[in-house]
């Protein structure tokens, strides 16, 4: 059954996601964001056929930590769950990403649409002098900037190594980061085609007030709230 229920999901997503993204591509000639704002259906469409389909429920904690103006977003990345839950949860918002994903025919498409800051990772100077650029353009812009420090998708139970760039751009500006952590990879694992049910829980901290900070402090005070809050999560 659960094997049934991931594949039902999985044609769902694949055919959605493929006549949304076709639609969207006529949202070009609106602001950023106004077509922020209509890209991110597809994630307040998903979300609900996830819970129907496989079983997966959420709940959000900290939700009075909400952002009541652009700031930085720190997400644990587990899955692909968090990347859907954090358009339904939080205010507009870009993601840093890599540049690759923009490529993919319609999906990438659209995706670029939302504005991200699509950088090479190969090009390790070249990457944080755009992330600093556009990463302060956005946030003028009225976007939340959106990093997933660990870089990639860290298997549920690990820890992969927290990269400086969003706090760079946060001792930059001097904006406020908002921490995020979950457990998300419990049920939906890294590249996992199985999706089990249960209950999701998302954890956001306080703001964490960057002004005088450097970079690495920040990013101190990010991995830490992070860390110990999964394993808060797990108990």
């Amino acid at each position: 059954m659960l094997v049934i229920r991931s594949l039902i999901f999985l044609l769902l997503q694949i055919v959605i996601t493929a006549v949304f993204s076709a639609f969207v591509l006529f949202t070009f000639p609106l602001g950023r964001l106004t077509r922020y704002r209509i890209i991110s259906q597809w994630a307040r469409m998903m979300l609900p056929i996830l819970r129907v389909v496989c079983g997966i429920h959420h709940e959000v904690r900290g939700i009075e930590n909400l952002p009541k103006k652009p700031c930085i977003v720190m997400c644990k990345h587990q899955s692909a769950w968090e990347t859907l839950a954090l358009q339904v949860v939080f205010p507009p918002q870009v993601w840093v990403l890599k540049r690759e994903l923009l490529w993919i025919p319609l999906f990438g498409w659209a995706l670029a649409l939302t504005s991200p800051i699509a950088i090479k990772r190969s090009d390790g100077k070249g990457a944080m002098r755009q992330l600093l650029k556009q990463g302060k353009e956005r946030l003028e812009q009225g976007f939340c900037v959106v990093v997933f420090p660990e870089g990639t998708r860290i298997p549920y139970g690990q820890r992969g190594k927290y990269k400086i760039g969003g706090a760079l751009l946060a001792a930059s500006t001097g904006v406020p980061v908002v921490p995020v952590a979950h457990n998300a990879g419990r049920l939906w694992g890294r590249n996992a085609f199985s999706k089990h049910p249960g209950l999701i829980t998302m954890s956001i901290g306080a703001p964490i007030d960057t002004s005088g900070l450097k970079a690495d402090e920040i990013m101190q005070r990010v991995e830490t709230w992070i860390e110990n809050e999964i394993e808060n999560l797990a108990h």
